[in-house]
């Protein structure tokens, strides 16, 4: 929570899609006289070209330092890439450095992980999202992006319904009347939802969730000191419910990809709102390509519990952390370092536009979008979903499935999250 408070006006960003590349490398090289020369990077990132003059500018940056040192970036298939490091971790031997997204997906593994506080220290105040990389007090990954759940809307499907796109609707219930109103006008869907690899329920709880749960909810919810069966966060899974069973969501939901289907009903004007990203795809960056920037809008949580006060909920998106078995922990932090400083994060923000952990990058001259992005993050709070462990995660996008299907109550639902969140 330290870090919101370092936000000022400037900010800025990048990330990329997935890129694809060999199954499986070898560890570091080290020379007869056992000196490192070589460093092996796993990411799904570097392999994409939106990512070339960031790479390029971090690899730059690195052999200034180290000139005799050769660096590998190894592009892995994103639905690979974790079953992949799973193997590499299992062995003990693969790559020096990983990526990994915020949240679960890392805490999960950073028994494999060296912790990184010695090394990153002159970084923290200039790099947000640090918490995300963060288990027991100990940072194991250096943020590259800072990834959250805005809801955006289009502006010219509110214009074509008679409604004021500069000022959206702050109340849930005046969210469905303007919902009803853009269906009657123009036929679209209120919510373009994915939700076939079950992914559409967690930008759900986290986009809409700081207008349904107080905020000593919120907080605790953040602390581990989860409440699943009070009423707050019961809402939050009958809002889902309600959703579907409304029809608010574009139909087929549950066999709808999010990545990127969900997306391409939004920019094809098919749904007026979205919970999107703010790091990777689905991103302002992506939805202005086809909407126009000045139609693009992002609005906060409506608010379905009275009293409380919506946040941008966000987190440190992806980082790299250090494999426990590289044979030289300061040569692959220094490599690190140069994954992050402002320089390659620039290129990050010019070539892929998502918002990033460089506090210290102007975005002044960017869209509107991003401007009301950058202007939520200093209150803003971590997103909920982020708070739970890949193995809840994953159950509750298959629950999610069974209640929009109307398989299962939201009681059962939150009978089973409890008790994956207590056995995790």
């Amino acid at each position: 929570m330290k870090q919101r408070a370092l936000w000022s006006a400037v900010l800025a960003a990048g990330l990329v899609l997935t890129g694809c590349g060999s199954a499986t490398r070898p560890t570091s090289s080290p020379s007869e006289s056992g000196k490192v020369t070589k460093l092996v990077v796993w990411d799904w990132k570097s392999g994409e070209a939106s990512a070339a003059n960031y790479i390029q500018k971090a690899k730059a940056d690195f052999a200034k330092k180290h000139p005799d040192v050769t660096v590998e970036f190894v592009a892995q298939p994103f639905d690979q890439y974790y079953t992949l490091l799973g193997s590499a971790i299992q062995s003990s031997a693969g790559p020096d450095v990983m990526l990994f997204n915020g949240g679960g997906q890392i805490r999960d593994r950073v028994d494999a992980l060296l912790p990184l506080d010695q090394y990153v220290a002159e970084d923290k105040q200039r790099l947000a999202g640090w918490d995300a990389f963060s288990e027991a007090g100990k940072i194991y990954a250096a943020p590259l992006t800072l990834q959250g759940h805005p809801i955006y809307y289009n502006k010219t499907l509110y214009e074509k319904a008679g409604l004021d796109p500069a000022n959206p609707a702050t109340t849930w219930d005046k969210f469905l009347d303007d919902c009803a109103a853009i269906k009657k006008a123009t036929g679209a869907k209120c919510f373009a939802l994915g939700n076939k690899e079950g992914a559409g329920i967690q930008f759900f709880m986290s986009g809409l969730g700081s207008g349904i749960l107080t905020a000593q909810e919120y907080d605790d919810w953040i602390a581990g000191k989860r409440v699943w069966d009070s009423p707050n966060v019961k809402k939050i899974f009958k809002l889902w419910k309600d959703t579907g069973d409304a029809k608010l969501n574009n139909d087929g939901a549950n066999s709808t990809a999010m990545f990127n289907d969900a997306f391409t009903i939004f920019n094809s004007g098919k749904a007026a709102h979205i919970i999107g990203l703010m790091s990777d795809i689905g991103h302002w960056k992506d939805f202005s390509e086809f909407l126009g920037a000045d139609k693009l809008g992002v609005m906060p949580a409506p608010v379905v519990t009275d009293g409380v006060t919506p946040s941008l909920a966000y987190d440190g998106g992806i980082g790299y952390g250090v494999a426990k078995w590289a044979k030289d922990p300061k040569l692959a932090a220094d490599l690190v370092r140069s994954l992050t400083t402002t320089d390659a994060l620039t290129s990050f923000y010019s070539d892929a536009g998502a918002i990033a952990s460089d506090t210290t990058i102007d975005v002044s001259q960017a869209p509107a979008a991003v401007g009301t992005l950058v202007s939520q993050l200093k209150e803003g709070k971590p997103a909920l979903h982020v708070a739970l462990s890949s193995k809840t995660l994953d159950l509750m996008g298959r629950l999610s499935q069974q209640l929009l299907s109307g398989s299962a109550t939201v009681d059962e639902v939150v009978e089973q999250l409890a008790a994956s969140d207590r056995a995790s």
